[in-house]
């Protein structure tokens, strides 16, 4: 009886979470416009959501902030966590704490903070300033998944290298980089991941004439929702779990391989 109060109870939150999520992906196959009503299943939305080419602009202004903003956010946070194994140890905890600050801080409080600062420094909202906003939330991120594989490495490998005639740079690249690419790949792809999620601080920086797909959609609804954003969503909701799902590949793998070093 215990058992089966705790599955039941377990059951529940679980409907709870993706009831709305399956309701959403049903709708984007209903034919009828009208959610109350169920007219066969079609692919008609997401055909009319491939020819909309304003939704395509923000797919791929969301895209393409995403990979930039992942890709110089993974560069400076490696490059940090560098430099902060190299400090001493309380040191790098204060600097640490430092960078768990934005992960607790409230987004819209981020969001508001930024525009706040770019009026301040006269610059112009619009991709750049949606650019440097995403840059700026993810580097802590990828700071958290690299730095637990800084601090498992053996320092006196990098020096024997650099004892054999290695530059600081090649010593980096052929010792260091190969140990931490699991967290390096972790942390790109977290880092992906928020970007592409995130609206209130892109809200808050984007400026007018562009949008992503989470400030399109937000317009859309105001204006009454339509079928083609049900697709939107489900799409975006397969693309993420796509996302979480290689993120824990690569970790459950990164982890199996400490397991066999270890022993």
């Amino acid at each position: 009886m215990k058992n089966f109060i705790k599955r039941f109870y377990i059951g529940i939150i679980f409907v709870f979470l993706y009831a709305p999520i399956v309701t959403l992906i049903a709708l984007s196959f209903n034919s009828s416009k009208t959610r109350a009503k169920w007219g066969g299943f079609t692919f008609k939305w997401y055909a009319s959501l491939l020819q909309d080419e304003i939704i395509l602009q923000a797919l791929w202004n969301t895209l393409i902030i995403a990979f930039l903003s992942s890709l110089i956010a993974t560069v400076i946070g490696t490059a940090a966590c560098v430099a902060m194994q190299s400090m001493s140890r309380k040191m790098r905890a204060l600097f640490m704490g430092i960078t768990n600050i934005p992960m607790l801080n409230a987004d819209i409080v981020t969001g508001i903070s930024l525009m706040l600062l770019y009026i301040s420094l006269g610059v112009r909202f619009g991709f750049s300033t949606i650019l440097l906003s995403h840059i700026t939330f993810n580097i802590p991120y990828v700071i958290l998944s690299v730095m637990p594989r800084m601090k498992q490495l053996n320092p006196h490998t990098y020096e024997a290298a650099l004892d054999l005639g290695a530059s600081h740079v090649y010593a980096f690249f052929k010792v260091v980089f190969p140990d931490i690419l699991p967290g390096v790949l972790t942390g790109f792809l977290m880092a992906f991941t928020m970007s592409l999620d995130d609206f209130i601080i892109t809200h808050f920086t984007k400026g007018a004439g562009i949008d992503t797909l989470s400030t399109k959609i937000y317009t859309e609804v105001k204006k009454g929702i339509k079928p083609e954003m049900y697709a939107l969503s489900t799409i975006i909701f397969i693309a993420v779990i796509c996302l979480l799902l290689i993120i824990n590949i690569f970790g459950k793998k990164s982890a199996q391989k400490d397991m066999r070093q270890d022993n």
